[in-house]
């Protein structure tokens, strides 16, 4: 007798098998390009040459010559696992924010323009609609940031990613003058450390925060007072993007002048201080007051549902910090007053000096160096706010 699982198996091998019987819709892929090219199109500008659904995106650098040493610059990244959030609650046009975030505002660093984005989203299955989300996400950030997103590939995955799993990835491009480029060379004793307020969680961390999550037992429509919205729209907060601010500032106070912009810090993974510390040059400390900003909601729900030591929470969140501009002190107040003025909160929340011996250099409030970088020190002083 002929089993059921047997017959199944044999009418395939007759009617043969094929790409979409493995899982992979070619079909639904195109219709996804169809509803996503629009918005892809409205980031180019007259450097991007030809269209979506090329090989390879081709952007015209013909500016380059006009430079007296160009370097460019380059990242990648992902979004990490709030990824899970936004499947979670099945909204997808904010997720391309955090992606466009986590890489222009790593090039914005070292002062360079990013000039243009490619993207890449692993799926389970292509839902055209879900795919088509994503990427009009990417391509409102990259507008913000001023980027052209040039391309991109999305891949379907079947049997090692569910159907309504995805991944996304992404890497840009910039460019900066050689003699315009900001970090560590630039910051001296006497400047002043900026902060630049977050919007939320941004995009890391999030594998502390789920877990704490769900140890509360809490759902993501959970209606929550301290926040003003549900825990899912919270954490789902898209990540702010800071490119065009600290290029705004870095051209208004340019390294030539008294007051200038001496480099930036972008807070991700790692916290404040050591992400601080990478852009500082070995034998100076910055040192950031706690007290000059109050912990936004999310950050103190997180520790008091999670119990979670202060120390932890400094070094896997931002706590209300995204971005870092190192600056001259007679840049100081003028540079405060233009971000704000760009609707971006921003105070100033320490100062550079030179890391002496009477300074404690010991305990989780002092970091010395990080991510590889053999650079300066921060150290955290006082309470939140």
């Amino acid at each position: 007798m002929t089993s059921a699982s047997s017959s199944a198996r044999n009418s395939q091998n007759a009617a043969g098998i094929t790409y979409a019987s493995a899982g992979v819709d070619v079909e639904a892929g195109d219709r996804a390009v169809e509803l996503m090219k629009d918005a892809v199109k409205a980031t180019h500008n007259s450097s991007v040459i030809g269209g979506v659904g090329g090989f390879a995106g081709l952007y015209d650098v013909s500016k380059l010559l006009t430079f007296k040493r160009p370097l460019l610059a380059t990242s990648t990244d992902g979004v990490g696992t709030k990824v899970a959030i936004a499947q979670a609650m099945d909204i997808h046009d904010t997720i391309g924010f955090d992606l466009v975030g986590m890489v222009v505002d790593d090039i914005v660093v070292v002062g360079a323009e990013p000039l243009y984005m490619t993207d890449y989203i692993a799926c389970g299955k292509v839902v055209p609609e879900r795919i088509a989300d994503i990427v009009r996400g990417i391509a409102a950030a990259c507008s913000v940031a001023g980027t052209a997103l040039v391309g991109g590939e999305t891949a379907e995955h079947p049997g090692l990613l569910g159907e309504n799993e995805y991944d996304v990835a992404g890497a840009a491009t910039g460019v900066v003058e050689a003699d315009a480029l900001l970090g560590p060379d630039r910051v001296r004793a006497g400047d002043v450390v900026i902060g630049m307020a977050s919007s939320g969680l941004h995009s890391n961390g999030y594998s502390l925060v789920r877990r704490v999550i769900n140890h509360a037992g809490w759902a993501l429509d959970r209606q929550v007072s301290e926040l003003g919205r549900t825990l899912g729209e919270e954490l789902l907060e898209p990540t702010r993007v800071y490119a065009a601010d600290c290029l705004d500032l870095a051209r208004a106070f340019p390294l030539t002048a008294d007051a200038s912009v001496h480099g930036f810090s972008h807070v991700t993974g790692g916290g404040l201080a050591a992400n601080l510390a990478r852009v500082l040059p070995q034998g100076l400390i910055a040192t950031v007051d706690r007290a000059t900003w109050e912990l936004p909601a999310i950050f103190k729900l997180v520790s008091e549902l999670g119990n979670v030591p202060l120390a932890d929470l400094e070094r896997t969140l931002n706590l209300g910090v995204g971005m870092v501009a190192i600056v001259s002190p007679e840049a100081a107040d003028a540079a405060v007053n233009r971000l704000n003025d760009r609707g971006l909160p921003s105070w100033i929340m320490g100062t550079v000096e030179e890391n002496s011996d009477s300074i404690v250099k010991a305990g989780p409030d002092y970091v010395q160096g990080a991510k590889g970088v053999d650079g300066g020190a921060v150290r955290l002083v006082n309470a939140y706010a």
